[in-house]
């Protein structure tokens, strides 16, 4: 063999051939030996290589070809780029690391990658698989996957991506939902630990028993369903205020709720608007009182009204002192007036109406209504001042009568006493 002479470059990258043989800084002289198949293989002549660094040599030693030729035989491309681009031998220090090969090894071993259903675990996103796949870095073999179903509690109408809910790079807690498969890769979810965190919200709600908010997504024959904390509530049709009951319109509302049932076991969930209502706006109500309200339904009986987001029956014999022949010639629906309330029922929320004590006199709501109404606030203190004056009246012929008898049973206690001796 004979020996040729070269210039490499030391740089971060190990020693790369020079391509000329000009004297620069950070060049260095190495010897390159030829082989047989006229091919070059690195060989350096430091004394002092490391025994590491010469067995790493001899397994992966470059060769370089003598010639570039595309049309010889003797190499091929990708032994080009692993001469030029391979790098240099890091040296490691065995007893610079705090453990052993053996002992690493061992450890590695002894790890459990397998999960199990149910457990709680942290996890990072590392990418998006699709609109509708994450992967998630949890410390196995494979990332686990989270499908777009178990990212969120929400419910999905199916143009959804997944990364509305999660963000690439986060760490989130998950579960696991799948058992590992061969290949260590798993399932896991958020949707589940959303789940049961919002059962748990809601058992304390209800121990608390607050008014709250919730949006009506759906309704049914039953009645309606409402989100609340992400999980579905039926609200029922015959506690929600109103007449129109569970209709379309209420699809998109938001309304007030108390809880009737929380109920995880079963997995019930019950929720009232009535409850709500009645006990916020209930306590507002007082027998005698006027307000304004908007006529919602007109039937033949009387008209439904609603006053302070409650819906009371104002009757058709209380609409006029007259007599009220056809209840459409006086109200409408849609028609803004204002009613006195008469009585109520606070445990059911129901309310009961009069329009007629407002009339300063008889036949005004038919005659005109608008004229009622505006002076319904004088008319109704008058009223009051009347019903007052009643009241007292009242009270006193019974009290005139109650010291009427008894003056007479005073006389008849006087005839029945005993004549005395001098008188007999």
């Amino acid at each position: 063999m004979r020996v040729v002479a070269a210039l490499c470059v030391a740089g971060a990258s190990g020693l790369v051939p020079a391509q000329r043989q000009s004297a620069r800084p950070g060049l260095t002289a190495t010897m390159v030996e030829e082989d047989e198949t006229g091919i070059f293989a690195f060989e350096n002549e430091d004394p002092n290589l490391p025994a590491e660094a010469k067995e790493f040599q001899s397994k992966y030693k470059v060769l370089l070809p003598k010639s570039l030729d595309k049309s010889a035989g003797d190499h091929t491309k990708f032994d080009m780029f692993k001469a030029k681009y391979m790098g240099k031998y890091n040296v490691v220090k065995p007893d610079a690391a705090d453990m052993s090969y053996e002992e690493f090894g061992a450890y590695v071993t002894a790890q459990e990658y397998s999960f199990k259903f149910g457990d709680l675990i942290a996890g990072t996103v590392v990418k998006f698989d699709g609109p509708k796949l994450a992967m998630v870095e949890v410390g196995a073999k494979s990332s686990a996957v989270l499908p777009l179903r178990e990212a969120t509690i929400a419910p999905l109408s199916g143009g959804e991506n997944v990364a509305d809910y999660v963000e690439l790079g986060e760490q989130y807690e998950f579960q696991i939902v799948s058992d590992s498969r061969d290949d260590g890769q798993v399932t896991v979810s958020i949707r589940k630990i959303m789940y049961q965190r919002a059962w748990e919200k809601l058992t304390e709600m209800f121990a608390e028993d607050p008014v709250f908010e919730a949006e009506v997504i759906m309704v049914n024959r039953g009645g309606a369903i409402c989100l609340v904390e992400g999980l579905r509530a039926f609200l029922p049709g015959s506690h929600i205020m109103g007449t129109s009951g569970a209709s379309e319109e209420l699809v998109g509302q938001k309304l007030d709720l108390k809880f009737l049932e929380v109920n995880q076991e079963a997995n019930k969930l019950v929720v009232s608007n009535r409850r709500a209502v009645v006990e916020h706006s209930m306590s507002e109500m007082k027998r005698g009182a006027v307000f304004p309200g908007k006529v919602i339904s007109v039937k033949p009986y009387g008209a439904f009204v609603e006053v302070n987001r409650m819906a009371g029956l104002l009757h058709i014999s209380q609409i006029s002192y007259d007599r009220v022949q056809d209840i459409t010639t006086a109200l409408t629906e849609g028609m803004e007036i204002k009613v006195m309330i008469i009585d109520h029922d606070k445990s059911n929320g129901r309310i009961a109406l009069s329009t007629k004590t407002l009339e300063a006199e008889p036949g005004d709501m038919l005659r005109d209504p608008q004229h009622v109404f505006d002076n319904a606030e004088d008319t109704a203190a008058k009223y009051h001042a009347r019903i007052e004056a009643e009241r007292l009246a009242r009270e006193e012929a019974a009290r005139e009568i109650v010291l009427g008898l008894d003056s007479l049973a005073a006389i008849d206690d006087l005839d029945n006493v005993p004549a005395s001796s001098e008188e007999a």
